[in-house]
């Protein structure tokens, strides 16, 4: 047997003990390096189990290795350790190669011998092993003599790191008279050292600050209290430092420390006390109602819920109606307030017991009974000079309006509460009383009338009266009086307003001309009946009647229907209207009423002629202001037929010449001449009119013209002043006498007299008929023109000329 075949034999024969050696050898190394071994060996009994054939194919070569550690923190270069293959002579035909973590860096091999150097010192917390591949190579071919081996290079821990607390601060709270035991914390540390190589990483916990009222628990590093009923108001916070220490505490170990603040909490364990069994206050009598008397404080060494408390006063007392006390919610005080007015001289001192009590009580720590206090308080009324009062705090009195001056409405009376009991003086004050309708008696308050009362006037009186003491004070006080005037049939009624009655031509028996309704200052209209009658003389009028509709309002009923302007142009009716006071009174009014010639609904186009009658024109008025419209009229007309027949001014007249006023929308004036001797004279120097060119916008055909002068002359006993078919007559006539080239350059007139409708004479006017007329004498000089009025009216030529 040669010798490699010796080797195998004892390589087979020891497998199994080979194996363990192994182990032995490698049992500090990581799983990889073992795996890798673990994986030779199986591969070696794989092929065992395939029989001698494949043994005897097997190459008889392997790696031999030796123990690979480096310890950390070592900054010297040194052999840990060395790779070797079993075919390795020495002849120097392998050379060895590495790769893998740290290779060339943190190690370096020797290719001849296979040792493995350190090339810098190694931190396991960094790095705690490092996993390389050894390869076994022909120095000359280069072709690998063993397979890769895959080994790993553990580092070994050494005790370089300290123990380091997490979660730092620590900050926990207790209830304050918490039991021995209670847990208060737990702190926890930890050491970067291996925990698994001695004692580097293994701890210990011990209270450096806080004992006897803490103490930790060695290995937990739990807290607990170790002192019974800490009381928050003798020490609220403590400071307790744990330290930590590695190498289960021994000498040459680290250590470090860590500070945990304890912070008691409160429970109710106090019960509210007043520091003084007596409170005194001074409150003057004058003060307002929810003034602050004083304020009281019990206290109590609990903070927050557990200090909150209520205060309240002994009901059994008489004097604790006066006054109520509250919680202020900031300060826990007892907050006395007044609550109902005092007054020196009836009572002038309050005792009263005040009580404090805990809103939280806990029976845990105190009975029920112990969480509350009580106290005495004194409280003393100032005297204070105060303004004499009034027995009634406002006065009210009916007065009749036609009370006599001199007549007492009412006394008003004050005094002094005060004990001096001073006299008082009083007075009205003038800003409330302008009229000076009342007067008072200085002395005892007795209000009279000073001047006569009208309700009409004013109805009411609201005035102020002062009560002033005469003393050194000086004080006053007033009080409200209000008198009302009660009323009194003294006032006439009256129509309500100046009534315009008319009655229109045609108007049948029996049918409403117009209503009324009356007034009275006394009272309002629905507070009164009014009567509506005739005065005696007048009740057979054989005209009008008046209707009484029994609701204030009364109807002017015609009795025949014969009215025509005609016969009559107005009627006179007396009216009385007599109250349903007492004692009754009674006015009498007379209605002018107006016979209208009215349009087919109703409607009265003389209204205003007829207005101006019934304001108070009399008939003679009236029918003056209307011949004085007809005459214009007239004169219109004349003045026009002089211009377009062009007639000439007759010289040796001496007339006075009158300007009639007309509206200023005229700017020319019209003119018409009075009588100077027996006759009438028809010519006079010409007086120009001035142009207007505004007057020439429009030129009137001549069958205008005769229909406007018909209407004119028909219906000018109809026309007022004021009309404007009389204004519009007038603007026509001026603007064709404007416009017309054959005008001569003088105005000439001539004077008409008009007797009116009603006359039995009638017109004097030569241009009321146009029928009838028969020729006249001209008044003119020797020489006037005839003027034809044919072209406007329509007659003959012989019944035309004057």
């Amino acid at each position: 047997m040669g010798a490699g075949e010796e080797m195998h034999a004892r390589t087979v024969k020891m497998s199994t003990p080979g194996v363990l050696a192994v182990v032995t050898v490698f049992s500090m190394i990581p799983g990889g390096l073992l795996s890798d071994i673990r994986d030779t060996q199986g591969l070696e009994g794989q092929q065992l189990a395939r029989g001698s054939t494949v043994l005897h194919h097997r190459q008889k070569r392997g790696w031999i290795w030796k123990q690979l550690f480096v310890q950390e923190e070592d900054p010297t270069s040194q052999i840990i350790g060395q790779v070797k293959s079993d075919s390795d002579r020495g002849t120097f035909t392998i050379k060895y190669r590495l790769s893998g973590e740290g290779a060339g860096d943190v190690f370096k091999i020797d290719e001849n011998s296979g040792e493995i150097w350190t090339l810098k010192k190694l931190d396991r917390e960094k790095k705690a092993f490092y996993v390389l591949q050894a390869h076994a190579v022909n120095t000359r071919t280069e072709e690998p003599v063993e397979p890769q081996s895959e080994f790993i290079i553990k580092v070994q821990d050494i005790n370089d790191n300290a123990p380091q607390f997490l979660n730092e601060p620590y900050v926990s709270s207790i209830p304050e008279m918490s039991p021995v035991g209670t847990t208060v914390a737990q702190v926890t540390a930890t050491d970067a050292d291996d925990p698994m190589f001695g004692n580097n990483a293994k701890l210990l916990y011990s209270i450096l600050q806080g004992e006897p009222y803490f103490s930790v628990q060695p290995k937990t590093g739990i807290i607990v209290t170790s002192w019974a009923d800490m009381n928050r108001e003798a020490r609220e916070e403590y400071l307790v430092v744990v330290q930590v220490k590695d190498m289960l505490g021994l000498s040459g170990g680290y250590s470090s420390s860590t500070t945990v603040t304890v912070t008691l909490t409160d429970v109710n364990d106090n019960a509210p006390t007043f520091q003084q069994h007596v409170y005194t206050f001074a409150l003057p009598e004058n003060a307002a109602v929810g003034t602050t008397v004083g304020r009281i404080m019990a206290e109590d060494g609990d903070i927050g819920s557990n200090a909150k408390m209520t205060y309240r006063l002994e009901d059994d007392l008489i004097e604790s109606s006066t006054f109520i006390i509250e919680t202020d919610p900031v300060t826990q005080e007892g907050v006395i307030l007044l609550g109902m007015p005092l007054d020196y001289e009836s009572k002038r001192r309050y005792m009263m017991v005040a009580e404090a009590t805990n809103s939280h009580p806990d029976t845990r720590f105190l009975p029920l009974d112990e969480f509350s206090d009580r106290t005495t308080l004194k409280i003393f009324v100032e005297d204070v000079d105060e303004p004499p009062v009034f027995f009634s705090a406002v006065y009210e009195w009916k007065i009749p309006e036609n009370a006599a001056v001199g007549t007492v409405v009412g006394t008003v009376s004050a005094r002094d509460t005060d004990t001096v009991n001073n006299p008082i003086r009083y007075s009205i004050d003038k800003k409330t009383d302008a009229t000076n309708a009342f007067k008072i008696d200085p002395n005892n308050g007795t209000i009279a009338i000073a001047k006569a009362l009208d309700r009409e006037t004013a109805d009411w009186h609201n005035m102020s009266v002062e009560a002033k003491e005469t003393m050194q004070s000086h004080l006053s006080s007033s009080v409200v009086v209000f008198i009302t005037v009660l009323d009194v049939n003294d006032n006439v009624p009256r129509l309500a307003r100046d009534y315009q009655p008319y009655i229109c031509e045609g108007t049948q028996a029996g049918e409403l001309i117009h209503l009324l309704s009356a007034v009275d200052p006394d009272k309002a209209v629905e507070e009164h009946h009014f009567y509506y009658s005739m005065v005696p003389q007048e009740r057979i009028n054989p005209n009008f009647t008046i209707r009484d509709n029994q609701d204030n309002t009364a109807g002017i009923v015609a009795r025949r229907s014969t009215f025509t302007r005609k016969d009559q142009t107005q009627y006179l009716l007396p009216v009385v209207l007599t109250d349903s006071g007492t004692p009754a009174l009674s006015s009498t009014t007379t209605l002018t009423i107006g016979v209208c010639s009215c349009l087919p609904a109703g409607h009265c186009p003389t209204a205003g002629v007829e207005a101006l009658a019934l304001s108070g024109f009399s008939m003679q008025t009236l029918i003056g202001i209307l011949v004085c419209l007809v005459t214009l009229t007239a004169l219109s007309v004349l003045m026009l037929i002089v211009r377009r027949h062009r007639r000439k001014q007759q010289e040796g007249t001496d007339m006075e010449v009158k300007e009639l006023e007309l509206p200023e929308t005229f700017s020319q004036k019209v003119l018409y001449y009075g009588e100077r001797r027996d006759g009438l004279d028809f010519c006079q120097p010409p007086v120009p009119l001035r142009p207007h060119p505004r007057r020439r916008d429009r030129k009137l055909r001549r069958e205008e013209v005769r229909a406007s002068i018909r209407m004119s002359l028909r219906e000018s006993h109809l026309i007022g002043p004021e009309d404007e078919v009389f204004r519009q007559f007038i603007l026509d006539r001026l603007a064709e006498a404007d416009q017309d080239p054959y005008v001569p350059p003088f105005d000439c007139l001539r004077t008409y007299a008009y007797e009116g409708s009603g006359s039995s004479s009638g017109s004097l006017s030569s241009l009321d008929s146009c029928l009838e007329f028969e020729p006249e004498k001209p008044v003119c000089n020797s020489n006037p023109y005839a003027v034809r009025l044919t072209p406007w009216y329509g007659g003959a030529e012989e019944d035309t000329f004057f």
